[in-house]
């Protein structure tokens, strides 16, 4: 009997547990390891922003699991429910959704997190999110879509709700998307005939103080300084209330209106893990010092859906890609100790840095306690995320991207993904057939 290993999701988290298992103990033959994903690739999530604002490709930050694995099999399904009491799992593929349980011995948690709208009146419906390619895609095809109804003079009347852009969070994600668009929908202005940049209105909800908290005050306070010198209107102490008749109204009564809020304002863990008898901290599972589920021996979990606790705080580590790469490593390591008699080792980690671009070649950053900005922040910023994309190919191919960048203006292509038009006709032979008959 082969000892089964069972990886859920495939993150950064769920890979890198994939990856430490595939170069240790995977290609052992009384050892079996599946990773379950309902994506075949992994999605490098530091550079969504660019996709969105066609900084780069949108093939070129993703990679495929197959092609990273090779001793550990991929599942390219959902997970849809988890069984620990019989240590099995229900996962559907296929359009069908053809459903197959899956005995594991050792299960690894790493299901991330999905986007909370808090049961904001109208938010569900009509925000876009920016947590998946498919967000990416949809934000840049909405973005193209509003700047061409706004050129026409019929929609003279609509322009300022076409052209108005709200961001909801004043974090990573937040900041780095509003930069971007910002300065994707400025430059495009060029190129259409009835529209001027000073048309363009962008705003950056946020509900604290100063916005990218995590850098720290001055840091924050520079970021909104470079942004708003840039046009970006930014709103702190200040949080999206509901979106009615196409417009977002704040909490402090203002009413914008737009066609466009992206929401980044919160998450929460998989639902998943929520409905687990294993001890939970609000949805993430917790874990003691080597990423086992408390009280359920063979359970793993790590990233955004488990709560791992650092000592040195007391507080849990925050659920960051760098965090989460190296909870897959010591996870996949205790697990291999596991199994063949080892040692486990408690994870430990303390942040190296946090960065963020915000526009215009320029960054934040706080790179172990020392803090840049500017040119050489934004510079740090493309060379760690660089180095830190999964496969030479894709390496290379967004290095391309920035040097292309610098000679020529973004693409204003849509990607569209409808079946091009057809009908139904009779063939023109067959047609002359019937003429001559009569």
């Amino acid at each position: 009997m082969k000892t089964r290993i069972l990886i859920l999701g495939g993150g950064f988290g769920g890979l890198y547990a994939a990856l430490e298992l595939d170069r240790t103990i995977a290609k052992r033959p009384d050892i079996e390891v599946t990773l379950v994903n309902r994506e075949n690739f992994i999605l490098f999530t530091p550079m969504l922003h660019e996709v969105a604002a066609s900084d780069i490709d949108l093939t070129h930050i993703v990679n495929p699991v197959r092609k990273m694995l090779r001793h550990v099999n991929f599942f390219h399904a959902e997970v849809q429910c988890i069984d620990l009491e019989n240590k099995s799992v229900r996962v559907a593929h296929s359009k069908d959704a053809h459903v197959h349980e899956l005995p594991y011995d050792h299960l690894v948690i790493a299901l991330g997190c999905t986007t909370n709208f808090f049961n904001l009146p109208g938010l569900e419906d009509t925000a876009f999110t920016m947590k998946s390619l498919g967000d990416a895609i949809r934000v840049r095809n909405h973005l193209i879509e509003d700047l061409e109804a706004a050129d026409f003079e019929c929609a003279a009347g609509q322009r300022d709700s076409l052209l108005t852009v709200v961001v909801a969070g004043g974090g990573f994600s937040g900041v780095e998307t509003i930069a971007g668009i910002n300065d994707f929908l400025r430059e495009a202005t060029h190129w259409y005939k009835h529209l001027s940049e000073k048309q363009i209105r962008v705003v950056l909800v946020h509900p604290g103080g100063v916005i990218l908290p995590e850098l720290g005050e001055r840091l924050g306070a520079y970021a909104q300084k470079k942004l708003a010198e840039r046009g970006v209107e930014i709103r702190v102490n200040t949080r999206v209330a509901a979106v009615r008749d196409g417009n977002v109204e704040l909490n402090d009564g203002t009413v914008i209106p737009t066609c466009t809020l992206i929401w980044t304002a919160g998450t929460s863990p998989h639902p998943l893990t929520g409905m687990l008898p294993c001890p939970c901290d609000r949805g993430r599972i917790k874990v003691n010092d080597f990423l086992e589920a408390e009280g359920w021996p063979g359970v793993w979990a790590l990233g955004d859906c488990a709560c791992v606790t650092d000592p040195a705080t007391g507080k849990p580590y925050p659920p960051t890609a760098q965090h989460a790469i190296r909870q897959g490593k010591v996870l996949a390591r205790n697990i291999a100790a596991t199994v063949t008699g080892g040692t486990k080792q408690p994870f430990r980690f303390a942040t190296l840095g946090l960065l963020a671009a915000i526009g215009r070649r320029t960054g934040v950053a706080n790179i172990l306690g020392f803090q840049f900005s500017g040119f050489i922040a934004w510079f740090l910023w493309r060379s760690i995320y660089l180095a830190k994309l999964p496969r030479f190919e894709k390496k290379a191919r967004v290095a391309l991207d920035w040097t292309l960048d610098l000679f020529f203006t973004k693409d204003l292509v849509q990607f569209q993904t409808e079946r091009s038009p057809a009908v139904q006709e009779r063939d023109p032979a067959e047609a002359r057939t019937h003429s001559h008959g009569a």
